[in-house]
């Protein structure tokens, strides 16, 4: 029974694998057939497509991403999963060249494993249907929720690190502005002076804006692949001194200000937040120690105490 149960989850995931790879194949079908007849009517150049079929393999990617992508968009098309809200999730992470499907695919076949992993361990020790089950369903959650946690871990830390980086952009942009440099000028210079994801933001957001966008809604994309309370003060100061034509100088050197104390006003909560921090390690690590090394003797002398009297 325990074999015809492990034989049957791998016929399932292998049917899964094969009618993904038989529907992304059939889609991309197409595409490959009207690139072929161009060809062959003598419209493409040699070197564009050897140019083309570098950028494909690419895009492809080595073998495990593309797998998850396949994995991502079949459960995309049949589950229906937020692709938008894990598109968001990237772009604030700054994994701007991974794709939303590939998270979908990491979640499900985090999620299948695990599952597989569990069924294989609890048939083999022999545990019960009810843990069985319940194991199933736990790591089965845990697997499709991990990648996910991942990405949202790491765009924490990005956006706290932005925020923690940007009073030195609006000094920087105080010093240029009022050493006479444009708006544009100081923002192309703080650019090329700062380092990590503020200025990785920032040379997008110029980017952006050599491409054709103004600088406000080059600004308003920066907010949007990262939505701070202080980038938002920042980028709402900025349009709004641009629109009723206020000094930007001045707006600056006042968002200084404030951003210095913000940043103290963050620090004292992080202080304040470090006495209950402590709290649980001190419980359950640091207290059972300290019983044992002071009251481990004691103990041991009451127990010889009381066997040599009986």
């Amino acid at each position: 029974m325990t074999l015809l149960v492990i034989l049957g989850i791998a016929l399932l995931s292998c049917g899964v694998a094969l009618l993904a790879h038989g529907w992304f194949a059939s889609s991309s079908g197409g595409t490959e057939q009207t690139l072929g007849q161009i060809d062959s009517y003598g419209f493409t150049a040699p070197a564009a497509r050897e140019a083309g079929a570098a950028a494909a393999q690419q895009a492809r990617g080595p073998v495990g991403p593309g797998l998850a992508a396949q994995v991502g968009g079949f459960a995309q098309h049949f589950l229906g999963v937020g692709e938008h809200d894990i598109r968001r999730e990237l772009l604030a992470a700054g994994m701007y060249t991974t794709d939303a499907l590939t998270i979908i695919g990491y979640r499900l076949l985090a999620a299948v494993c695990a599952v597989a992993v569990w069924l294989w361990f609890a048939v083999t020790t022999g545990r019960s249907f009810f843990v069985l089950l319940l194991g199933a369903v736990v790591l089965g959650v845990l697997g499709w929720m991990l990648p996910v946690i991942t990405v949202r871990r790491r765009g924490r830390q990005r956006i706290a690190r932005i925020d923690y980086e940007l009073p030195e952009l609006i000094d920087l942009l105080v010093v240029t502005l009022e050493a006479g440099l444009s708006f544009l000028a100081s923002l192309n210079m703080a650019a090329d002076r700062l380092e990590g994801p503020l200025g990785t933001e920032l040379r997008l957001t110029l980017q952006e804006q050599r491409m054709g966008l103004g600088v406000n809604d080059a600004l308003e994309g920066m907010l949007r692949r990262c939505e701070t309370s202080s980038l938002r003060t920042f980028v709402r100061s900025v349009i709004q001194g641009e629109n009723l034509g206020v000094s930007t100088g001045q707006i600056m050197r006042n968002l200084a200000v404030e951003m210095r104390k913000r940043r103290r006003a963050m620090a004292e909560e992080r202080a304040q937040k470090a006495p209950v921090k402590m709290l649980f390690p001190l419980i359950f690590l640091i207290f059972p120690a300290m019983f044992v090394v002071l009251l481990g003797p004691a103990i041991y002398s009451i127990g010889k105490v009381f066997d040599s009297a009986g």
